[in-house]
């Protein structure tokens, strides 16, 4: 009962469907301001949406 109901949040659930908590950052590459879904940590590069898809690799 109630468990493959959507509805009440039992909270910290990771993968919830709820709004992802965005952190600032500036893209390694065009220097532009953008927001990422993960804190950034120091030493590894962040990208912008653009510059992203121009380093992903198929």
């Amino acid at each position: 009962m109630g468990f493959g109901q959507r509805g009440g949040d039992r909270g910290g659930s990771r993968f919830s469907s709820g709004p992802r908590e965005m952190h600032k950052a500036t893209c390694s590459d065009c220097g532009k301001e953008c927001t990422v879904p993960f804190k950034p940590s120091d030493g590894k590069p962040v990208y912008c949406r653009d510059c992203y898809q121009n380093h992903k690799k198929f």
